[in-house]
């Protein structure tokens, strides 16, 4: 069993926090130029880098960090309680470079072999076409929401190759793509998460060499070629796991950047029929309190459930798949509750928080834009641990 050398590296992943909470300030100053940008600044992007964000999960082999999860997550929920547009940029491209150590090594040396400092972003909904060619495939077609792709050099896209035996299913893949290979459709005009930046990447006839593909399903068993050279138990976590929270954690983010900025609102705050203080008023007293134990709740589930599988994989166990189904519906359970924490406070402001300039309407949009993302829908993954519960196999194997 390999052993995890970075377990202990508590004073480095706390530097990474304290790094994200003085980043706040900046973050929320660019809020508005990355809504009228439509991405995320440049000037964030370099700040990201600085921060060694981007490396949290990237292997040691290419200057990465390989830190906790839990490490991963506190950063981008600090971030988010920011910006939620940055910290969903920063956590679904920093995932990639988590998914690219599970790919061949030429792969991986490919990306980062010049400069290690390579972003890669993604959309992996198999929307694309793809034939099989000698000594790999070639795929064509449109992938819509790539989050942050105007600053990345590579892509991921999925797709789903034909059966080489009639009456077989097809075999669902990660194909990894340079600039060069595609093109992007500035088409990203939308009312949250406006500074994702998630625009359309379209691919015209491109080849993808076999070695730049990963199979969904070795992801699922947790045997991906990557692991014979990135042997840390960090990259022994099932790949369904780690992606679903990326596209979730920033809303837990949001959550609580719209508490503290209700908070502070509510402290100065009068109420214009009577003159009261608003901070004395009990409603809103009640629902300060009922919106941060939905943010703690949330919290606390996110690390419980990374607490329980990195011991799992330390100790080279397998991870049950009653645990892993549950762990994919916490996911998105982590964004039905955060909608309902800010739903709360924006109610609770008044007409006030409907002005454009106002923090609660960014974090009211940005969250239920989050909550739009396939895979923060609750339903199937909830239907799925009920079946499993009952004594079914469970049909989902992002997990």
């Amino acid at each position: 069993m390999p052993s995890d050398t970075h377990a202990d590296r508590s004073g480095e992943a706390m530097g990474l926090i304290v790094r994200a909470q003085v980043l706040k300030e900046a973050l929320v100053a660019r809020a508005t130029k990355a809504d009228e940008l439509r991405r995320v600044p440049d000037e964030t992007i370099a700040d990201f880098r600085e921060a060694g964000f981007f490396r949290m999960l990237q292997p040691t082999r290419w200057g990465g960090l390989e830190v906790d999860p839990t490490t991963f997550f506190d950063v981008q929920m600090t971030v988010a309680s920011a910006c939620p547009s940055s910290a969903w940029v920063l956590g679904v491209v920093a995932v990639h470079a988590w998914q690219l150590a599970l790919f061949p090594l030429q792969a991986q040396e490919d990306v980062w072999g010049t400069d290690a400092g390579t972003l890669i972003s993604s959309s992996y909904a198999p929307t694309g076409k793809v034939a099989r060619a000698e000594g790999g495939y070639r795929i064509s077609g449109r992938w819509s929401f790539s989050s942050g792709c105007d600053h990345c050099q590579w892509v991921f896209v999925g797709g789903l190759i034909p059966p080489e035996v009639e009456g077989k299913p097809p075999e669902m893949r990660t194909f990894l793509l340079p600039r060069s290979d595609y093109r992007i459709d500035d088409n990203w005009h939308v009312a949250g998460l406006k500074g994702t930046g998630s625009k359309d990447i379209v691919v015209e006839n491109a080849f993808v060499p076999e070695h730049r593909t990963h199979k969904l399903i070795d992801g699922y068993k947790r045997q991906s070629p990557g692991n014979a050279v990135n042997p840390s138990p960090l990259y022994r976590l099932p790949f369904g796991q780690i992606f679903v929270r990326s596209v979730s954690t920033s809303a837990i983010g949001a959550a609580q950047g719209a508490l503290d900025a209700f908070l502070e609102i509510a402290a100065k705050r009068v109420a214009a029929s009577d003159g009261a203080k608003v901070s004395e008023d009990p409603t809103t007293q009640t629902v300060c309190a009922r919106a941060a134990s939905l943010v703690d709740e949330t919290r606390a589930v996110l690390r419980r459930n990374f607490d329980e599988m990195m011991t799992l994989v330390r100790e080279g166990k397998d991870i049950a798949i009653d645990r892993r189904v549950r762990f994919r519906l916490d996911s998105a359970m982590a964004v039905v509750k955060s909608v309902e924490a800010v739903d709360l406070l924006f109610t609770a402001s008044g007409g006030r928080a409907i002005f454009l300039g106002s923090p609660l309407l960014r974090y009211f949009l940005d969250v239920h834009a989050a909550r739009a993302h396939y895979a923060n829908n609750p339903d199937k993954p909830a239907r799925n641990v009920g079946a499993v519960m009952l004594g079914a196999k469970t049909t989902d194997y992002f997990i």
